[in-house]
């Protein structure tokens, strides 16, 4: 009965903003006849452990959009610096959510299963946050900023992210990196706390938020995964991913 209990106050919020930097409109771009944010919200929908699902957008082509394929959708402020200043303002108008998941309205690959993991872990921890990390080894992704990397403590707490290579391979034998799959579950609170924070100086260096959680004392869980799935960032990531889905 608990269990049930925490999925009914348990929301995947979608943040979905129009502009963008690499790719113009992106969330639009259609694959099988779907645009990339159905396909984000299609899989957010089978994950097992929240009641409801919420697209929350910056524009009226976005909200028409999610409204063909009757998604729930809702508009917000285009002032937001951050997916999770967005996913808040549509937290604090539902009082019965506890708990909120942010799914990046560009990842379609996402795995409901992995989705189930990241809010389990967070309804069995004392932590603030709970979020995804992956080994790699491969030299290039280690080094390029694009890829951010976590360090953890031995309880699978997070230490730091950055996007330069940590740990400093001074002794480089016994060295394992950690990519960041930027996918998080916040206690409502939690997540309310870390926006109303000003941004940290280090989080302005890295551009990274989720140092404002760390830097104002927040605990991040760190769940491991082998799942590496394609982001939309670039005209090449929505090629792969068209060639991956229609070649299945």
């Amino acid at each position: 009965m608990e269990n049930m209990e925490k999925i009914k106050k348990t929301a995947i919020i979608i943040p979905a903003r129009l502009n963008s930097s690499r790719l113009e409109n992106k969330l639009l771009l259609c694959v099988k006849n779907k645009p990339i944010i159905q396909w984000v919200y299609e899989a957010a929908q089978k994950a097992q452990l929240a009641s409801k699902v919420i697209i929350a957008c910056d524009s009226k082509e976005i909200f028409n959009e999610v409204k063909k394929f009757n998604g729930c959708v809702e508009m917000t402020s285009k002032e937001h610096k951050s997916g999770s200043d967005r996913i808040a303002e549509v937290a604090k108008r539902h009082p019965e959510i506890e708990y909120v998941l942010n799914l990046q309205g560009d990842e379609p690959q996402m795995s409901p299963d992995v989705i189930d993991s990241l809010i389990d872990a967070l309804h069995n921890s004392t932590a603030d946050i709970s979020t995804l990390v992956r080994k790699i080894t491969d030299k290039e992704q280690i080094e390029s900023p694009n890829c951010v990397k976590c360090v953890f403590n031995k309880d699978n707490m997070a230490l730091y992210f950055s996007r330069y290579p940590i740990p400093y391979p001074r002794n480089a034998e016994n060295i394992e990196y950690f990519a960041h799959i930027g996918m998080y579950a916040y206690k409502k609170e939690s997540l309310l706390k870390m926006t109303s924070c000003p941004m940290a100086n280090i989080e302005k260096a890295e551009s990274l938020e989720q140092l404002r959680a760390l830097y104002n004392g927040m605990t991040i869980k760190i769940i491991q995964t082998n799942l590496n799935p394609v982001g939309i960032d670039t005209i090449q990531d929505f090629e792969k991913f068209k060639n991956i889905v229609e070649n299945k």
